[in-house]
């Protein structure tokens, strides 16, 4: 089964990908947590946080400089080199 992603940055060719495998525990998991910078975001990713380290995840928390842009490379290279999972919060 593939999956079809569109960028809304202004793609112009659609990419293919197949679903990523998922997990069975959050044991063990090295999971990040990406703010956007939007206001009160923090507060639902304080919330995930303490949930997933209860689990048995390990938790590293990240931050954009702001909502308004896409993630600097070197946060995104960051992330990549550290973490099995991401989870982006969205708040307003």
């Amino acid at each position: 089964m593939t999956s079809v992603l569109l960028d809304p940055t202004g793609e112009l060719q659609p990419i293919e990908r197949s679903p990523i495998k998922k997990v069975k525990s959050l044991s063990g998991l090295k999971l990040g947590l990406l703010d956007i910078s939007k206001a009160r975001g923090d507060v639902f990713l304080d919330r995930l946080d303490g949930l997933f380290s209860e689990a048995g995840a390990t938790v590293f928390r990240y931050k954009k400089p702001t909502f308004a842009r896409p993630a600097p490379i070197g946060l995104i290279q960051e992330i990549v080199g550290n973490v099995d999972a991401v989870i982006e919060g969205l708040a307003d």
